[in-house]
């Protein structure tokens, strides 16, 4: 398969050139958010809780908070680029440039994965200036960074394809996003709750999301690598294919 470049480079820029122009709002607002978090249950709260697992509770709440912020960086930046380049009927000026479906894909998502992990990069350092950053396994914290922004770039494109308004767009971010990562044990363990709630938690992706990059930060895990590495794994080979199946029928795109 001939690849364009040229063409794919350039729509990589454009995605990146997209997130860094508005800075304040895609970066700077992300990295004031976590560290209020960060600040208030690392040192207000968690000073008057116990340690979690072996560790102090910062140190356990801290990769939550990272990847909530990353997943929401990554879903917004793929979801907001596309949804207005139909909204401003621009879209069709991708569309007649040389490039196939499965390039474009890439370009949306490169741009996503860069925007989340510049992100979730940000607040690990505001966590080692607060003095609550460890790194136990760095190639499991890229692995998981990535491989999520990839997921949620991914889930941004459906999302944007999907929404006819801006209310639409914001649906999946106030009703599954944020909850669901909440509930995916964020701020506490899994065996605080019942059995009941156990087994709902571990119903919840977002909880192998978040359980997988707190292990790759501070060595301490609560779920099976392997159910988290194999939906991973699924969620990002099913979603390809379908973006690129709705590219490839012109789903609200060529309509």
């Amino acid at each position: 398969m001939n690849v364009n470049w040229i063409g794919l480079k350039t729509f990589v820029y454009r995605e990146i050139n997209r997130f860094t122009r508005v800075w304040i709002q895609t970066l700077m607002s992300p990295w004031i958010n976590a560290t209020l978090y960060i600040f208030i249950f690392g040192f207000v709260v968690g000073s008057r809780i116990d340690q979690i697992g072996g560790v102090s509770y910062i140190d356990f709440v801290l990769p939550g908070v990272l990847m909530l912020n990353l997943i929401n960086s990554s879903f917004m930046q793929s979801s907001s680029s596309l949804y207005f380049q139909r909204f401003a009927r621009y879209i069709e000026e991708i569309l007649v440039a040389p490039l196939s479906s499965l390039e474009m894909i890439i370009g949306y998502v490169a741009g996503g994965v860069a925007r989340g992990v510049t992100v979730g990069a940000g607040v690990f350092v505001l966590a080692v200036i607060f003095s609550a950053a460890n790194l136990a396994n760095i190639g499991l914290f890229l692995f998981y960074s990535i491989a999520v922004s990839v997921i949620f770039s991914l889930l941004g494109l459906v999302m944007g394809l999907w929404a006819d308004n801006f209310e639409q767009l914001s649906l999946m971010n106030t009703f599954i996003i944020t909850p669901f990562t909440f509930l995916g044990g964020v701020f506490n363990s899994i065996d605080m709750l019942p059995e009941t709630g156990q087994f709902f938690v571990k119903m919840n992706p977002f909880f192998y999301f978040v359980d997988g990059l707190r292990y790759s930060m501070i060595g301490v895990s609560e779920a099976n690598s392997a159910i988290s590495l194999a939906l991973i794994s699924g969620l990002i080979i099913g979603l390809t294919w379908l973006v690129w199946y709705l590219f490839n029928i012109g789903w609200k795109i060529r309509e």
